[in-house]
């Protein structure tokens, strides 16, 4: 089973560098909203089995048109909702810098506890349970690989994608997963496949019966939370 990890399109709050969190009504902007009626083309030649998402308006404006086009009528999954940062949900960025948390959230995200809200690890149980629990339900609904898409959040891939690739939490911020960009893995009996990460390019046919492969994307710059890179 192939679920391709569908980041949100650029939001009102990635443009005013604030960790959204689950503020309510933090919509697409202009450009996040051509991103979303992008991901039409970008799955053009893919069948796509099912549109599960993220509760957050902002992931449910991002699958809008491509389950428009597809007849599809997308699940929502409440594991897959954005980190809870607590008390850091709707500061600055360039705030957080100097919160002590900051070094663990690089260093060590598996200790990392927002206060108020929830910590790193908790995210990536709940995220990774609901992927492969999904994949399963759709592997024994179907009987043969599909392909379906997760629309979720930066933290979150993230999070999945560290799981997929058997690396330790506490390294899962050098990926990155920038808004309306595509990661791909292949679940299959015996461990998981990556066959993208961050793809933010034109068409994603190839990986319809691709063979498991990579395409990692180092990041140059650090990461923060909510996924974002070089703010």
């Amino acid at each position: 089973m192939t679920v391709v990890l569908l980041r949100h399109g650029r939001s009102t709050s990635n443009t005013a560098h604030t960790l959204a969190g689950r503020t309510p009504g933090v919509e697409l902007d202009d450009h996040g909203r051509k991103q979303a009626a992008g991901v039409v083309d970008r799955l053009a030649g893919l069948d796509i089995a099912e549109i599960v998402r993220s509760p957050l308006l902002r992931c449910e404006q991002t699958v809008e048109p491509i389950a428009a086009d597809r007849s599809l009528t997308p699940v929502v999954e409440d594991r897959l909702i954005e980190v809870d940062y607590g008390q850091w949900t709707g500061r600055p960025l360039k705030e957080l810098l100097d919160e002590p948390l900051w070094k663990v959230v690089q260093r060590h995200a598996s200790g990392a506890v927002f206060p108020g809200g929830e910590g790193l690890a908790q995210v990536q149980a709940r995220a990774v349970a609901a992927i492969r629990e999904h994949d399963a339900r759709l592997a024994e609904k179907h009987g043969h690989d599909v392909v379906w898409i997760a629309c979720t959040h930066g933290d979150v891939i993230k999070s999945v994608l560290a799981d997929a690739y058997a690396m330790h939490l506490d390294s899962f911020q050098r990926i990155v997963a920038e808004p309306a960009s595509m990661s791909v893995i292949r679940y299959t009996a015996t461990l998981p496949f990556i066959l993208r990460v961050n793809d933010t390019g034109d068409a994603l046919a190839a990986i319809a019966g691709a063979k498991a492969s990579t395409n990692g994307s180092a990041p140059v710059q650090e990461s923060v939370p909510g996924g974002e890179v070089g703010v």
